[in-house]
């Protein structure tokens, strides 16, 4: 006979005996019907104090004051539950007698897991506002502290953890909870899930550990990963957060890379966290903090941001965690905090490490080398969002005045080829990696939806944009012409174009009226613009719309008069800086600025906060580069690109839309008007791929670093002598009129100009060529090999070219102040390009960016089609199909009807290809919307009203009857009994409502078995 589907019991009693004889816990037996079963087993507890050395009276004192603390609800659950972890945690301060000194009585003993008494009880009756009966209940030393719910396979496990949620409310049995640390629900098809007294269903997780051992249930094998007695207390001791409001335990990404973490830290050796976005990297900031702390009475913790939204971040993290951080005010506060015993915790911006005046930066370092900052203390540093400041002046210069601090970096992005060298150098090797999509698979965060809409734009008149380009540019030479040109003649002032602009802001209007996410307020949106003058516009434009109020413009700029001071060019038109300026002037009129911020701010913080939690009132942010990292906001569903990006900072942006909100956002939606399929396919890949750097030593990185300063040295020499090479028939002494004889000739001789010309253009490309190559290892000039008078000698050289070529370029009329003619271009520009509506253009919509990434060839395929389309087409083809099959063929009990529909119409698709009776392109166009159709589980016709998955079912396979659909789902809805999975008597409940309606005992039956695949009745 089948074991699927067991009976709750027969789960229940195996659990039970794992506890027992794997686990050995000691069994208190079935608690059904003995009366007054408490939280805390006075009787047992009692015992175990007695046992660690305590005497009756401090013992009776001690569980005195704990029921105390367990049983005052005056607050809140969350309240009481948190003075009851402080007093497990801390111990009870107790005195017998009048005159007698305090002692601490702890309740359970942290450092020896094995000396605590661990106990299991199941069928637990609780009294309290009503009578409840948890199935199995975890003791420590006589004090419940977890529960674990379990159901049938067959019954979700959301019911399980929904028991335990309803079981807290003060209606039923809240006071039970007040010890409660962690709670568990199972079921042996999918598993264990564990949460706190705060998490909402969705915030129940997973753990995921030895994954290729299939040897057992998962939910045997995870009981005995979490509840193993070291691995229990280690959980309870090191791993517990209060934060804000919100009790929190760790997610098994964070529990491993503190685990990993810990061993660096005791070898006083640094390295790097990679942990995706979204994922609780601030979180896994303060687990390590706590850990640190206490375990090294001599441990000082300074985090390190670059961005000043990101130190106030940290600064709160730490602070709703119950962490004192104190934030410095400025570099010399930095300092002084440090060379003191306390505060043990800080929190800094990596700007304030240096001095902003230095001229000599290597001597500068070769100072503080031999000067280094007196720490009190062993210094930890941690640098959050370390591939951004892995390297530079400012990293070297932390590190010359911390030789002996411990750097560990932290970062939501892998470190790409670019910047992984620098990245190893300063921080050393990977400690723990947790990719996207693992994140995606984990439930952590959700997966990204990627679409690309076009705009095609063209000049409507040709000739008349010449004319008007010779009528107002008349006596500038060609130079000054084509440097015109080439100004506004970019990509992207063509895309700045009003009729564009204009025509995006329409387009995220009608999103959000149409678009399920956004239409009804809890939802909103970020528009990221190319520049803060294009933000600026956007903003006027929505101003124009239902948004306006709605709507807010955050970027980096803060008006100062001095901005505008030598703007106005007397033709009675405003330039580009006086657009932003006076836009802002307006913007801010009414702000009143807060403490120690400006209006910019203050304006800033209300926006954020508004956005965050009143999406309905702040439906869309105008951004450029501020809040695309560190910003979380749940609330965050779409998010709109209007400005070319890649790697780090493509990824960091698309992931604000990735945060788990409530059950209706199932997808973070990216609208790309730019084209970026290519750099967002390469991001995520980059971002789901394995590391291939991940086991280099010390060693290893000492010769990178050679090699790359040799190479950078190489560079620099050669660009230096190309210089020198190209300036040497210039006649003595080479002073100015020499050099300007020989790169200009006469400079008003046209024909000399024009003769010498390509000297000049050589002169230009090699001066920016020794300026780049200096640039590229201009902080390690020293360890590339140069000594201190070859250093001073390159620095004076690159002063004087870079003074040259502005000489040269001003003699022979080659610049030209582009402010004069700015009113001019833009008019241009947005007077004769003309925008059409954004169409969507996208291969494959519906599917996720996940999907289209891992799809076994899907995203190699769409990423070629603009260039290759001949390109292996019949192997992609069945690699897709093939996919698509296998969908069809796992989802097919959950609703037949339909997947039988795309089973034949597929194959109808496959048979068309192979007959050659399709072009390539028709056949990708159909099995992309085949393939979206499977992916939804609805087609274009399916009706408005058929809203859920299980709606979908009932509406298919009763051959699209939708009033019987509609009837059935109200039926189900109103007058299903709860769990009536699994159990006979409750099952004839739901088919007696399903025979009110169809009148057909085989109908019945078989509607009966599509019903209950749906997870929502």
């Amino acid at each position: 006979m089948s074991e699927i589907g067991n009976i709750e019991r027969v789960t229940q009693d195996r659990v039970v005996k794992l506890f027992q004889e794997e686990l050995d816990y000691t069994y208190l037996g079935n608690w059904e019907e003995r009366p007054d079963n408490s939280n805390i087993e006075e009787d047992l507890l009692k015992s175990y104090l007695l046992r660690a050395g305590y005497t009756e009276a401090q013992s009776k004192k001690a569980i005195f004051e704990l029921k105390q603390v367990a049983t005052d609800f005056n607050d809140s659950l969350y309240t009481t539950n948190k003075k009851v972890y402080n007093k497990l945690r801390y111990g009870i301060e107790v005195k017998v007698n009048v005159g007698d000194n305090y002692e601490t009585i702890k309740l359970i003993n942290w450092q020896d897991p094995t000396e605590n008494d661990f106990y299991i009880a199941e069928e637990v009756t609780v009294v309290g506002s009503k009578t409840k009966r948890p199935d199995v209940i975890l003791y420590i030393n006589g004090i419940a502290i977890g529960i674990i719910e379990l159901k049938r396979g067959i019954v979700n496990i959301g019911e399980g953890i929904r028991q335990n949620i309803t079981n807290m409310q003060d209606r039923f049995i809240e006071s039970f909870f007040g010890t409660m640390q962690i709670l568990f629900a199972g079921n042996d098809s999918e598993g264990l899930r564990y949460g706190t007294i705060s998490s909402e269903e969705k915030f129940y997780f997973s753990w995921k550990e030895d994954a290729d051992d299939d040897s057992r249930l998962m939910l045997d094998k995870y009981l005995i990963k979490m509840c193993g007695k070291e691995r229990l207390i280690e959980l309870l001791y090191d791993f517990v957060l209060y934060d804000g409001g919100i009790k929190k335990l760790p997610r098994v990404h964070q529990y491993f890379a503190i685990k990993e973490a810990q061993k660096f830290v005791n070898r006083y050796e640094g390295g790097i966290i990679w942990h995706t976005q979204g994922s609780g990297k601030s979180l896994t900031m303060v687990y390590l903090a706590k850990w640190i702390l206490e375990n090294n009475p001599k441990a000082r913790i300074a985090v390190i941001t670059d961005r000043d939204e990101l130190d106030k971040q940290i600064e709160g993290v730490f602070t709703d965690a119950g962490e004192e951080i104190f934030r410095t005010k400025s570099g010399r506060d930095l300092m002084n905090k440090l060379a003191q015993p306390s505060p043990r915790m800080l929190c800094s911006l990596v700007h304030k490490f240096g001095r902003k005046d230095v001229t000599n930066f290597n001597k500068y370092i070769e100072e503080l080398e031999a000067n280094p900052i007196q720490v009190s203390g062993e210094l930890f540093v941690f640098v959050d969002e370390c591939h951004r400041t892995q390297s530079g002046k400012l990293h070297r210069t932390m590190k010359a005045m911390l030789p002996n601090a411990v750097f560990i970096g932290f970062t939501g992005t892998p470190l790409l080829k670019k910047d992984k060298k620098t990245s190893l150098e300063v921080f050393g090797k990977y400690i723990h990696t947790y990719k996207f999509n693992e994140g995606v698979e984990d439930k952590v965060i959700l997966d990204l939806m990627y679409e690309a809409r076009d705009i095609d734009q063209r000049l409507s008149s040709p000739k008349k944009i010449d004319k008007w380009f010779e009528v107002n540019t008349e006596g500038l030479n060609d130079f000054q012409k084509a440097e015109l040109k080439k100004k506004w003649g970019t990509m992207q002032n063509v895309l700045s174009s009003r009729s564009r602009m204009q025509k995006i802001v329409d387009d995220i209007t009608l999103d959000f009226r149409e678009k399920r996410l956004l239409r009804f307020g809890s939802s909103n949106a970020i528009l990221v613009a190319n520049s803060i003058y294009e933000a600026c516009e956007y903003y006027k434009l929505f101003q124009n719309t239902a948004f306006k109020g709605k709507c807010a413009l955050v970027t980096s700029y803060n008006p100062n008069i001095r901005d505008v001071t030598t703007e106005d060019t007397g033709a009675n038109t405003e330039t580009q800086k006086e657009a932003i300026y006076n836009l802002y002037e307006e913007l801010l009129k009414e702000v009143v600025p807060q403490p120690e911020k400006t209006k910019a701010e203050t304006y800033i913080d209300w926006a954020k906060n508004k956005f965050k939690t009143e999406p309905a009132n702040m439906k869309v942010m105008v951004v450029v580069s501020k809040l695309l990292t560190g910003f979380d906001a749940p609330s965050c569903a779409y998010i709109y690109l209007d400005k070319s990006m890649q790697d780090h900072g493509l990824f960091q942006a698309i992931c604000r839309t990735n945060r788990v909100a409530g059950e209706e956002k199932d997808y973070g939606y990216i609208v790309d008007y730019r084209g970026m399929f290519d750099n967002v396919g390469q991001a995520i890949s980059v971002y789901t791929s394995e590391l291939d750097m991940d086991d280099f030593e010390s060693d290893d990185i000492e010769i990178m670093l050679q090699d790359r300063l040799d190479a950078g040295k190489k560079r620099l020499d050669n660009a230096r002598e190309e210089l020198a090479l190209l300036c040497e028939p210039v006649e003595p002494p080479k002073g100015t009129l020499e050099y300007q004889r020989y790169f200009c000739g006469n400079p008003e001789n046209e024909d000399d100009l024009k003769a010498t010309a390509l000297r000049r253009t050589q002169l230009y490309k090699k001066i920016v060529g020794f300026i780049r190559a200096y640039a590229n290892i201009q902080e390690e000039l020293s360890e590339a090999g140069y000594s201190p008078k070859e250093i001073k000698e390159i620095e004076k050289d690159l002063d004087y070219y870079y003074h040259l070529r502005d000489h040269i370029k001003k003699a022979s009329g080659e610049t030209l102040d582009m402010k004069t003619y700015e009113a001019d271009m833009r008019h241009l520009i947005d007077a004769y390009i003309q925008a059409d509506d954004p169409e969507d253009i996208t291969p494959f919509e519906g599917m996720s960016l996940l999907d289209i990434v891992s799809n076994e060839g899907v995203a190699e395929l769409i990423g070629a089609l603009p260039k290759d389309v001949q390109k292996n087409r019949g192997a992609v083809a069945e690699l897709i199909e093939n996919n698509v099959r296998r969908k069809i063929i796992n989802e097919q009990h959950i609703n037949p009807a339909f997947f039988e529909k795309m089973s034949k119409l597929l194959n109808e698709l496959i048979q068309l290809r192979r007959e050659g009776a399709i072009s390539y392109e028709e056949y990708l166009r159909r099995i992309a919307e085949l393939a979206k159709n499977v992916n939804t589980g609805e087609t274009d016709d399916t009706p408005p009203e058929v809203k859920t998955a299980g709606m979908r079912a009932l509406y298919n396979n009763l051959d699209n009857n939708l009033e019987l659909a509609i009837q059935i789902d109200s039926a189900l809805k109103t007058n299903s009994p709860a769990d009536w999975r699994g159990h006979n008597a409750k099952e004839n409940v739901v088919k007696h409502e399903l025979y009110q309606i169809l009148n057909d005992v085989d109908e019945v039956e078989r509607i009966f078995k599509i019903i209950k695949e749906q997870v929502e009745y």
